[in-house]
């Protein structure tokens, strides 16, 4: 698999996250991945790539309560 280049990626973070001095996970869609890192570490270079479908898989389990169960 290519690596993709996550240079000139848009970072959003969720509204929910507030003021919390950095501690949340910041997401970049590009197109046919999904790239996830965290904020408080942007320079390392540590990304998890997943793909759409997968995102939104996460997505409708989280909001059906199925992670809680981890």
């Amino acid at each position: 698999m290519i690596t993709p280049d996550f240079t000139h990626a848009v970072w959003r973070k969720s509204t929910y996250s507030g003021d919390n001095a950095g501690a949340c996970v910041e997401l970049a869609f590009l197109g046919t991945v999904v790239g996830l890192r965290d904020s408080k570490d942007k320079s390392n270079g540590s990304i998890l790539i997943v793909t759409p479908d997968e995102w939104n898989a996460f997505l409708a389990e989280a909001k059906d309560g199925e992670l809680s169960r981890l």
